[in-house]
This record gives C-alpha cells, sequence and structure tokens, in this order.
C-alpha cells in the first residue's frame, strides 16, 4: 500500500514538473514568437517608408520649387519698388507701388502655403515612420487617400521611369474628417496603391502598347460608414489563391520583392479600427479592395 502511493506520488510529482516545464517553456516561444513579430512589423513599416522616399522626394521638390520661384520674384518686385520710391514724389507712380506691393503680398501668401505643404508632407513621413501605433485623431480621409495615392505612384515613377498610369479619383466631399489613426490607415492604403500599381505594371509588360493602365480611389459615405476603394486594372487574383492574400507571409511577388506582410498588417489595422476590408478580383480584368470605416 505504501509502495503503492509512493508510486503515485512520484508519478503525480513528474506530471506536474512535465506540466510546469511546457507552461515556461510555451511562455518562452510565444515571448520568442511575439518579439518576432514585432521585428517583422518594423521590417514591414520601413519596408513601406523605403516605397515612400522617392515620392515625398518628388512631391517635396514640387512646394519648394514654388516657394524659390516666388522669393525670387519677390526680390526682383522689391528691387522695382525701392528704384520707383527713389524719385521724387511727383515722379512716383502711385498706382505702380501699390501694384508692386499687391504682387509682394500675393507672393508672400503662395510662398507660406506651399511652405505649409512641405511641412505637412514631412510631417506625414515622420509619423508613417514612428514605430508606435500613435492615437486616433480627427483626419480629412480624402486628403489623406489623395496623398498616399500621389506618393506611390511618384515612388514607383522613381524606380521605374518607363512605367505610367492614369489615376483616377472620386472623393465624396460630404465625408468631411473621421476619427482614425491617420499613419495607420495611410499604411493601409499605401500599400494596396503599391500592389494597384505593381498588378498594371506587371500587365503593362505582358501586353505592351496595347494596354492602358488604371488605378483608382474613391471614397463614399454610407450612412455612419465611410468606404474607401481601390481599384486597378490588372491581371487580377487567381480564384484559388485570393482567400489567402490576408494570410501573414503570403505574396505573389518574386523573392525579394515583398514581405507578405503588407496585407496581413493592412487587415489587422482596419480590424483594430472597428472597420472591414474586403477584396474582389476577376482574372484578366483587375482587382477592387473595399474598406469600410465608421465616420464618426
Amino acid at each position: 500500500m505504501l509502495w503503492g502511493s509512493l508510486i503515485a506520488i512520484i508519478l503525480i510529482s513528474g506530471s506536474l514538473f512535465f506540466v510546469y516545464r511546457q507552461y515556461h517553456l510555451n511562455k518562452k516561444t510565444l515571448l520568442s514568437l511575439r518579439k518576432t513579430q514585432r521585428q517583422l512589423i518594423i521590417a514591414e513599416k520601413m519596408a513601406s517608408l523605403g516605397e515612400l522616399t522617392a515620392g515625398i522626394a518628388h512631391e517635396i521638390q514640387n512646394p519648394l520649387n514654388f516657394v524659390n520661384n516666388f522669393s525670387e520674384v519677390n526680390t526682383e518686385l522689391i528691387e522695382d519698388l525701392k528704384s520707383e520710391r527713389s524719385k521724387q514724389k511727383s515722379e512716383r507712380d502711385e498706382q505702380l507701388e501699390d501694384e508692386l506691393l499687391n504682387d509682394i503680398a500675393e507672393n508672400e501668401n503662395k510662398i507660406t502655403h506651399h511652405g505649409k505643404r512641405a511641412d505637412a508632407i514631412v510631417k506625414g513621413m515622420l509619423q508613417h515612420s514612428r514605430s508606435g501605433s500613435g492615437a486616433k485623431e480627427q483626419t480629412n480621409i480624402n486628403a489623406l487617400a489623395d496623398e498616399y495615392f500621389r506618393l506611390s505612384y511618384h515612388g514607383l515613377r522613381a524606380k521605374d521611369n518607363l512605367f505610367n498610369a492614369a489615376m483616377k479619383t472620386d472623393f465624396d466631399e460630404t465625408i468631411g474628417d473621421i476619427n482614425i489613426i491617420p499613419q495607420d490607415i495611410g499604411r493601409v492604403l499605401l500599400n494596396l496603391y503599391n500592389n494597384a500599381f505593381y498588378a498594371v505594371n506587371d500587365k503593362k509588360k505582358q501586353a505592351g502598347n496595347n494596354f492602358g493602365p488604371i488605378v483608382s480611389v474613391s471614397t463614399k459615405k454610407l450612412g455612419d460608414k465611410v468606404e474607401i476603394k481601390v481599384s486597378d486594372n490588372g491581371n487580377g487574383i487567381p480564384q484559388k489563391i485570393v482567400d489567402k492574400i490576408f494570410q501573414p507571409f503570403f505574396t505573389t511577388k518574386p523573392t525579394g520583392q515583398g514581405t507578405g506582410l503588407g496585407l496581413s498588417l493592412s487587415y489587422d489595422i482596419i480590424k483594430a479600427h472597428g472597420g472591414e476590408i474586403k477584396v474582389g478580383s476577376k482574372e484578366g480584368e483587375g482587382t477592387t479592395f473595399t474598406i469600410q470605416l465608421t465616420a464618426n
């Protein structure tokens, strides 16, 4: 009887030790997986930031050119004004002076406008590069969608200057601002745009000049929801894999051209916002991604 009790105690102790050991091993494995996941997410964010860099360089150059040009014009206008005011009072043309002052003031307003535009682009880049999720804030979704649309396009153009595509927008101006984390939703849009431009560029290489690449984005208010659609007329996604595209590490791009995390992270971001993201695709005709977010 005593031996039986001892054996039972030993067996129970062994089982408890095994369970305890497995618990700690599983916990260690889970922590390791979470660490790897965080590293992969950061890598994906940095990869998308790299995609943005060329587009940002192009976009920021435009307002800087305006600032430089209007500054040079104002320098000339100020010299003209000084020259006019150096004359005897009886010889001065007051109407010309007023016109010069008005032109200078108008150009100063333009310099301020384009300076703020450059500032907004830089701030957007800094937001995008942050490793944290950030906080929700009232955001003009149309402006955000348009901004990342152009950045994505110019980013691809910088890598392949032969590439061209028609960019179509259809924004519902009744939407106004919505409460989102702008850098996260911007990251989602950038990923969808990059994929769309990649798809039409791939088809263009196959079809040649007979194909006209088109990528479009639209927004629409649907009651208490906001719908965003990103469409392309590329080759589409084969039906047998369309259900897998939101899975981590799944990609149809060649090795080295995609992490396979873009759509997976996009799905997680939209879900974290309480929204939905769906895909509709037809082989040979194109793909449409539809996002729905709460309007308030």
